[in-house]
């Protein structure tokens, strides 16, 4: 059942990059319309849950969502200067490889080398697979759409954006606080850190409250791995959440017509089959 909970996240973030570049919008207008969105999602939970919300809850709360911010700009940024298709897959990779090695290494989460073996396999896996996904073909002379507007601003804002998420996850893990009580100070903190991008930045408009869609997607996943997160572990919660690259790839191309070659679509098939082979592998150690 963990499991199942735990591939939650796959969907509604996979969904996330869809659903905002099909809305529009900057990426500082993207950003703050999903950390509205997201505290409209954590209110709703408090009053339905009424969790005891305590003052280690609140600092802790609002910090990682004051780094959950910094991630989500940029990685908005990332993925208007690579596309949605490039962008969220190595962002994904990047991410998997901070998160998976916090929870086995600090955290302790894998016992015995059966352990480490299926696990940094499964981590090459996933990794590989988001790759391939986001590789493109060099010796195409065709002209693909979308294409990258410049892969060193896209990058460097991928690496922020790691820095921001790994944070994120890697405090709320520390603490192991109560997720249906950290999710409403977390969200206050996204607001203010998105509030701090906006400011003076962007016109508040259809984009912005169009946008808050995004933030409820966001709030569903992000309380289904918090909730995993404490039952098998972060290396493996948030590994499987990043499962999501399957959709947010396929949509890009399909949905927000990113064009590929033909040799690009078999780097994205078979970069997506490692992902579903690594994703199972980790099901399987926690099975």
């Amino acid at each position: 059942m963990n499991i199942l909970i735990a591939l939650i996240p796959m969907f509604a973030w996979g969904s996330i990059g869809l659903v905002s570049g099909k809305i529009g919008g900057s990426a500082n207008q993207q950003t703050l319309g999903m950390t509205i969105g997201a505290l409209i999602f954590s209110l709703g939970i408090y009053f339905v849950v009424q969790p005891a919300i305590t003052a280690q809850m609140i600092l802790i709360g609002i910090l990682s969502g004051l780094f959950w911010s910094v991630g989500q700009n940029q990685q908005f940024h990332g993925m208007k200067y690579l596309g949605v298709s490039v962008g969220l897959p190595v962002s994904t990779g990047m991410q998997l490889i901070v998160n998976t090695i916090a929870g086995a290494v600090f955290f302790h989460e894998w016992q015995g080398s059966r352990d480490y073996l299926l696990g940094f396999l499964a981590l090459g896996l996933l990794v590989l697979g988001a790759y391939l996904t986001a590789r493109q073909d060099d010796e195409s002379t065709v002209k693909t759409t979308n294409s990258m507007l410049d892969f060193n601003k896209g990058f460097r804002a991928l690496i922020a954006s790691t820095v921001g998420y790994g944070a994120y996850t890697i405090i709320i893990n520390a603490f192991g606080l109560d997720p249906m009580g950290i999710i409403l100070p977390q969200s206050i903190g996204m607001l203010i850190g998105a509030s701090f991008f906006a400011f003076k930045k962007i016109k508040v408009d259809r984009y912005v409250w169009f946008n808050m869609s995004c933030g409820l997607l966001w709030g569903l996943g992000n309380i289904c791995m918090l909730l995993t997160m404490r039952q098998i572990g972060l290396a493996i919660s948030f590994s499987l959440s990043q499962m999501g690259i399957i959709i947010s790839t396929l949509g890009g191309i399909f949905i927000l017509g990113e064009s590929k070659t033909k040799k690009e679509m078999r780097y994205v098939i078979f970069g997506c089959l490692l992902v579903i082979v690594g994703g199972i592998l980790l099901g399987y150690m926690k099975a």
